[in-house]
């Protein structure tokens, strides 16, 4: 008796298209990283990324293509300039892989859910394992290096106890005590002090470069985000006496030669202001002080309105590739009124 094949989803197709998008423009970024790195120990670590990511894009294609779903374009060898000099000091392309596998890690638990064929379940299965390896490797470098702050360390509890008043929320009425950060907050505000400057770092570098001079003044402007970011986070932890160092120091050259698209550098803008909204997301919601809620929110939403001034970019030059979509079935009915 033959099994009739299950068709691919709405969620699938759409989150199948998003990861091929993500893990073509990872191909061609880890591509000028590998040309440029040396340092045998990161370039194993790239290298190894590289022919993973690559094996699943096949997968992927291959779903598309047995579906009959064309192939998107996502990058290519056009987005990519192997030849132009480094753009980035030494380290820093295992710091960005480390924050790509963090993005990575939400999306593929999201994609699970979304999945319904064995298939698709086992692609996400798979890259999820891929990721946690290359995140714990990526990891370990650093810290060896010294290129990673660790979080501040904290008297450890000697019992429980339970919230007692409101007042645990207090922090923005101005007159009010505010009380000592908790270890989720402290450990939030590191991780967006630390993500932040990796961010600051990689827009720089892309602002020095770009080609389009609305995309360099867009680039820029990000930049001055970041820093936004940084200091707010670094004043909340002065105010707890807990001063942050980033260790990650000047990693930006001076050459001014695009190694990347501005198509290719545009997404990557867009893909990293959807993991600082959603980070920052979770961050408001786990934090218990509503001083540093407020700022955080506050946050988010400038970076929700830049992201909807890059997409504005990338529609008006075309580099925003069209996800699939559902019939536009008004218009098929009303095809012949005119």
């Amino acid at each position: 008796m033959f099994r009739v094949k299950q068709p691919l989803s709405s969620s699938e197709l759409g989150t199948l298209w998003l990861t091929y998008q993500e893990k073509t423009m990872i191909l061609r970024i880890f591509e000028y990283f590998l040309e440029k790195s040396d340092d045998q120990e990161a370039k194993n670590i790239m290298g190894m990324l590289w022919q993973e990511l690559d094996y699943y894009v096949e997968l992927i294609k291959g779903v598309f293509e047995s579906e009959g779903a064309v192939i998107p374009t996502g990058f290519t060898k056009e987005d990519v300039n192997l030849e132009a000099p480094n753009l980035f000091d030494h380290g820093f392309d295992i710091m960005f892989l480390r924050i790509l596998k963090e993005i990575s890690l939400g999306m593929y638990t999201i994609n699970m859910n979304m999945a319904y064929r064995i298939d698709v379940m086992t692609i996400y299965e798979g890259l999820t394992s891929v990721t946690q390896k290359c995140y714990k490797l990526a990891t370990v470098y650093l810290l060896k290096k010294g290129m990673l702050t660790l979080p501040p360390i904290i008297t450890m509890p000697k019992r429980t106890e339970y919230i007692e008043s409101k007042r645990y929320m207090g922090g923005y009425k101005p007159f009010s005590e505010k009380r000592s950060l908790n270890a989720i907050e402290l450990g939030f505000l590191h991780h967006g002090i630390e993500t932040n400057n990796i961010g600051m770092q990689l827009i720089t570098g892309f602002a020095q470069c770009a080609k389009n001079k609305e995309v360099r003044q867009y680039f820029e402007k990000g930049k001055e985000l970041a820093k936004k970011h940084i200091k707010t986070f670094q004043d909340l932890l002065l105010e707890n006496d807990i001063q942050f160092s980033a260790a990650s120091g000047s990693t930006v050259t001076t050459s001014t030669v695009a190694p990347f698209s501005d198509k290719l550098m545009m997404y990557c803008i867009d893909l990293l202001n959807g993991f600082c909204i959603v980070g920052e997301s979770f961050g408001t919601f786990f934090t218990l002080r509503n001083d540093i809620s407020l700022k955080t929110a506050l946050l988010a939403k400038d970076v929700y309105f830049y992201g909807q001034e890059g997409l504005e970019i990338m529609f008006q030059h075309g580099w925003y590739e069209e996800p699939p979509q559902t019939e536009d079935r008004n218009h098929l009915i009303n095809r012949n009124d005119s």
